[in-house]
């Protein structure tokens, strides 16, 4: 079954985006590949980044443990001490780190696997906190060699990519920063009624772009793993739209009989 909307699908941002995020990287993958042959590969890079939780309340209490000390026997004699244990008064669960993993598509060039684009789909770890920062650190890196960077961001919550002015109103971006026009870089604003766009994919100087559909790669999944069965259109989605458009998606799930 094809996806009820006609570009991204918004229910698509919660519990499922694991699996969407990394299905999506190996669909853009198998569409690139048949265009980049003989000059070029193209591979998925998979690592893992620790995540922390964002904005953790901590709360100071004073707690008087019920734990005695006695002495006995004259000054410059060994003490005898005696001590009662007890349970802990109060038990609670700690924050503990999470290994996230993500995947970017890189085109590497056959001759020397030299990076020549990277394709990074975004993922809510590289829009907060410790990920954010680590994500920036990687993203630096790249902007200051010579390869291409194309940012997916499918994700209406977070943190955007840094611009020097501020970005457009907009549900989702798509990115691409080409190597000679930096700092200059082309950009996709995208609404939730909108199709997903067919992006050029750089590659070197002398060899014209290949071409990325989005839209395609994304349906591909969605029928292919059978997301209709694991999402309940008959409520709202994990993240929260806005009025706006969640009378307009409110509207298309009406049309398709699961809304009454």
């Amino acid at each position: 079954m094809p996806s009820l909307f006609p570009g991204m699908d918004p229910y698509l941002e919660g519990s499922e985006w694991t699996s969407v995020h990394a299905e999506l990287c190996s669909e853009i993958a198998r569409q690139l590949a048949p265009q980049l042959r003989p000059k070029y590969i193209v591979r998925l890079s998979r690592r893992f980044v620790t995540e922390l939780p964002e904005d953790l309340g901590i709360v100071a209490g004073e707690f008087y443990p019920d734990v005695g000390v006695t002495t006995s026997g004259q000054f410059g004699e060994l003490a005898e001490v005696s001590t009662t244990i007890v349970s802990a008064p109060v038990q609670m669960a700690t924050v503990m780190p999470s290994r996230v993993p993500h995947v970017t598509v890189e085109i590497r060039d056959v001759a020397h696997r030299e990076l020549v684009t990277a394709i990074e789909v975004l993922s809510p770890t590289n829009k907060r906190g410790e990920g954010h920062r680590e994500y920036l650190d990687k993203r630096s890196r790249i902007l200051c060699s010579m390869a291409h960077l194309v940012e997916i961001d499918l994700l209406r919550t977070g943190r955007r990519v840094p611009m020097q002015k501020p970005l457009p109103i907009s549900s989702y971006f798509v990115f691409l920063s080409r190597a000679e026009r930096r700092p200059i870089t082309e950009m996709w604003p995208l609404q939730l009624n909108m199709p997903l766009p067919v992006i050029p994919i750089p590659l070197r100087a002398e060899d014209p772009d290949v071409k990325l559909d989005l839209q395609l790669a994304l349906c591909t999944l969605y029928d292919a793993l059978s997301y209709d069965l694991s999402i309940d259109y008959s409520r709202p989605p994990q993240v929260p739209l806005p009025e706006r458009w969640s009378a307009w998606a409110n509207e298309r799930l009406r049309e398709s009989g699961i809304l009454k």
